[in-house]
């Protein structure tokens, strides 16, 4: 395995309903709940919101990344993340995640669309989830 460029550390106690976690270096610090559609309160975080924030900042980066290498201005990317917690048929439960990218500095719909394909190809998060969970990718409101 490749030397790792970086890597989060992060602690929680007491799981989603009741819980609280924190990274290590203590910059985040979140009180986790269930959202009410769960039955909780609603007045925390849950790991779905933690996981779309970060899915759509690495994406953002990603896209703002290749848009440099291609001479393009992906730089005011904006990325609309939804995580959905799925139960499965045999009672586990899984994800399924949708990426709602606006560009607005780039014109060309086909350019936009080969953007975010490119951007899919190379997030982390991407990578991570390919195979295992759904991914919709909306470009300016057009299916990728």
């Amino acid at each position: 395995m490749t030397k790792p460029l970086y890597t989060a550390e992060a602690h929680v106690t007491g799981g989603r309903a009741q819980g609280h976690g924190r990274t290590t270096d203590g910059r985040l610090e979140v009180d986790l709940r269930q959202p009410k559609e769960l039955g909780g309160d609603g007045e925390g975080t849950n790991p779905e919101q933690l996981f779309a924030i970060g899915y759509a900042a690495c994406f953002a980066t990603v896209l703002s990344l290749v848009g440099r290498s291609r001479n393009l201005d992906a730089d005011d990317a904006e990325v609309d993340a939804r995580v959905a917690l799925v139960p499965s048929e045999t009672g586990a439960f899984g994800l399924a995640v949708g990426l709602d990218i606006a560009l607005p500095s780039m014109g060309d719909a086909e350019q936009r669309a080969d953007l975010v394909r490119t951007a899919h190809l190379m997030c982390p998060y991407s990578n991570a989830t390919r195979g295992n969970i759904d991914v919709t990718l909306m470009v300016d409101g057009a299916a990728v």
